[in-house]
């Protein structure tokens, strides 16, 4: 049996210390327990997925809902709409083996250390950056 996994608990309401701040019927939003910046919010989707490398184009419309939604948890909770960045850990780099986007803002208030985890790396991908590589991917058959 695989590992438990801390997102699927969450996203199933099972894990008490944390507060849902968005939940519908493909995702849920909550803080970060380590935030990064003012505003540092995770979306995930409730049914368990790999991480951002596992996705193929087929997966396009799934990042672009995270990220529509990942705007407007970040619009509800007050964050700066302007100074965002919206990505993924890259594997190795992700510490849970579930499909999850961050939200930061404003960017601008990050530490140098964060600013330089969540920069546009090989450990840190972000929507834009992902979406290219999605659809640069040949079609599945």
């Amino acid at each position: 049996m695989a590992r438990r996994c801390i997102f699927c608990t969450i996203a199933r309401g099972e894990e008490p210390k944390t507060t849902l701040l968005h939940e519908d019927e493909r995702f849920v939003a909550f803080k970060d327990r380590s935030p990064a910046a003012p505003h540092h919010y995770l979306i995930v989707p409730k049914e368990h997925m790999g991480n951002p490398a596992t996705l193929t184009n087929k997966d396009i419309p799934l990042v672009e809902s995270l990220a529509e939604v990942g705007k407007k948890v970040l619009q509800e909770q007050g964050g700066n709409m302007e100074d965002v960045r919206l990505g993924f850990h890259w594997p190795p780099f992700n510490t849970v083996d579930h499909l999850c986007l961050h939200v930061l803002s404003p960017t601008s208030q990050m530490s140098l250390l964060s600013s330089t985890i969540y920069s546009t790396t090989f450990w840190f991908m972000t929507v834009d950056k992902l979406l290219e590589k999605l659809q640069a991917m040949p079609a599945e058959q």
